[in-house]
């Protein structure tokens, strides 16, 4: 026992100031937690946006090269056309046989360099259609990732309201969750 009332009324607002400071030392903690974790979820979110613009742009591509292959097909069958046509014409006989066979020759060797160019622009366009699946699927991950950060911050701010670890230790949890989802993202 204290021998005086004021040295007993000292001994306990030391020990209220050292439970103030142990709780001051983890509000701390918690809200460089806090800002690391928020930082994390802007790099996330900037991360999300670029593949949800990547995977755009490639469909986008996707599509004009789609446009191009049918322009090509398209010209591919007037070619056929006309070297049809232009057999019949030969076929019948007349003065300008001779030259309706070799425009009729002449669509035919088109017509194949025409094929190799629709051919091309279909693998130009499904090579773009890869990249929008791959960027879509890293958006679909950051997507997941960049929630649990941001429900890592509002977690992690009851630990201060609270005055408790608990949430602090969830926050955490989800924090490598995100940053693990967001590795995945790249490199799964």
């Amino acid at each position: 026992m204290s021998e005086s009332p004021f040295e007993e009324l000292e001994a306990r607002e030391q020990a209220e100031r050292a439970d103030e400071a142990r709780k001051d030392a983890f509000n701390s903690r918690v809200t460089l937690t806090i800002a690391v974790m928020a930082v994390l979820a802007a790099v996330g979110a900037s991360l999300e946006t670029t593949e949800g613009d990547k995977t755009i742009v490639a469909k986008n591509d996707a599509v004009l090269q789609q446009n191009q292959a049918s322009d090509q097909w398209a010209e591919y069958e007037a070619k056929s056309l006309k070297k049809n046509l232009y057999g019949i014409a030969a076929a019948e006989g007349g003065p300008k046989a001779a030259d309706y066979a070799r425009t009729a020759a002449r669509n035919g060797a088109d017509q194949e360099a025409v094929a190799r160019q629709a051919k091309a622009f279909e693998a130009r366009r499904n090579a773009f259609t890869e990249q929008a699946e791959r960027h879509e699927r890293r958006h679909d991950r950051l997507t997941l990732a960049s929630t649990l950060l941001h429900t890592a911050i509002a977690i992690a701010t009851l630990a201060i309201l609270l005055r408790r670890p608990w949430p602090w230790y969830t926050a955490i949890a989800l924090t490598l969750g995100g940053v693990a989802l967001t590795g995945w993202a790249y490199w799964g």
